[in-house]
């Protein structure tokens, strides 16, 4: 068999191994992807940049002992970097009231990312705990929440654009914030104990 035959060959069983990784695999990596990506356009792309990736690696020969453990690292990876180019804007300019009734925006009670490696681990655990939160909503709790408190969109603004009344969008967004307390209740206990 000449080198070019063997070479051909090579390329055909890496095609075939990257063929079932992905059958294997896909599913249960498009379903983690989803569940903290709330944007299916969003979470398309991070799967497929991850089988990309898994496409690169196995074309540089780089050694992939753990593939499933692999994708799930580099998902996790594209998600942080959607995050990192979406969220903060976003984040900085919402603000919670605390028991005084003072406004606080949530940079001012998260930890600061210049405070070390525990306090952007913190930051980053609880930025990760609000977004898993958030992604639990019913989808339309979740879109009034974010649409009014992320994008600042009035709920006036958010009526004429959807057709559904003011008062059914206030109570969509009372659950929302009712069920983010409750989820993210015992975080916050965490945090202030510690």
């Amino acid at each position: 068999m000449n080198e070019a035959a063997r070479l051909d060959e090579m390329v055909f069983e890496q095609d075939q191994r990257i063929s079932e990784v992905v059958t294997r695999e896909q599913a249960r990596l498009r379903n983690f992807i989803r569940r903290r990506v709330p944007d299916p356009r969003d979470a398309e792309e991070i799967l497929q940049e991850v089988f990309y990736e898994l496409v690169e690696a196995n074309r540089l020969l780089m050694p992939i002992e753990h593939v499933t453990g692999w994708l799930f690292r580099v998902a996790r990876n594209r998600i942080t970097d959607l995050f990192r180019k979406k969220k903060p804007e976003s984040f900085s300019g919402m603000a919670v009231e605390d028991e005084d009734g003072d406004l606080l925006r949530l940079e001012d009670i998260l930890p600061s990312p210049d405070d070390g490696p525990d306090g952007l681990y913190l930051r980053s655990m609880l930025l990760d705990e609000l977004e898993l939160a958030i992604n639990e909503l019913p989808p339309d709790q979740r879109e009034v929440f974010v649409a009014h408190e992320i994008d600042g969109i009035s709920f006036k603004q958010m009526a004429a654009e959807t057709g559904v009344n003011v008062n059914t969008l206030l109570a969509r967004k009372r659950y929302a914030v009712r069920r983010l307390r409750e989820r993210l209740q015992s975080i916050h206990e965490e945090f202030s104990n510690s």
